[in-house]
């Protein structure tokens, strides 16, 4: 996961139902990788795979976020309080794709797709993982409550976003680290469930 943070605070500029809460839109990015073996394939994620800032890595997939934030006000000539406030995230996924399919085995085939579906299932946690902050970045910025002028409101809008993007930041990092650590098992047991289905007849091979 990689967060770009893009806030924009648009003020008085923005009506207050100017667009939905928590929106996340998605794009998607791909790298193209070779190599017909696992080993090959390793190799090709490890070489082309998105380079994340975070880690100083290269990752099989990696998520981009963009934050931007906008509120409306609500005042008057002793006070000043934020009306309405709307965080979206635009998240940009970054994939992979394997042009060797058909010159590799079936074994290797199934792998691939099963690796394939996980990486996308753990950037798209990510994204809901950012949703959340999301929505609770709009409840707090809502409830700071009356402030002399809206100039000490930005003020505190401003203090409350780091505190709350410092904790996104930090549940993408708690939640990469489960990952890592649960990863073999994880695979193991995809593996055991697509060779299931692949011999129930639901799956082609």
């Amino acid at each position: 996961m990689k967060r770009t943070l893009l806030f924009v605070f648009a003020g008085l500029v923005v009506s207050a139902g100017a667009s939905p809460a928590q929106t996340v839109s998605r794009s998607y990015s791909y790298f193209t990788i070779g190599g017909i073996t696992l080993q090959e394939i390793d190799e090709e994620l490890s070489r082309r795979g998105p380079k994340v800032s975070s880690t100083g890595k290269r990752h099989p997939g990696a998520t981009q976020m963009q934050f931007a934030t906008r509120y409306t006000f609500a005042s008057t000539a002793d006070w000043c309080r934020i009306q309405k406030a709307v965080v979206s995230v635009r998240a940009t996924m970054i994939l992979p794709r394997w042009r060797a399919r058909g010159r590799s085995d079936p074994d290797t085939r199934m792998i691939w797709d099963t690796l394939s579906s996980d990486i996308r299932r753990h950037e798209e946690s990510h994204v809901q993982i950012a949703k959340s902050h999301a929505r609770k970045l709009e409840e707090a910025l809502e409830a700071i409550g009356r402030r002399g002028d809206c100039d000490a409101v930005k003020a505190a809008a401003a203090t409350v976003s780091a505190g709350i993007l410092a904790e996104h930041d930090a549940a993408q990092d708690r939640f990469d680290r489960i990952e890592s650590i649960n990863f073999e098992n994880r695979i193991t047991r995809l593996l055991a469930y697509r060779m299931q289905q692949i011999e129930a007849g639901r799956v082609p091979n």
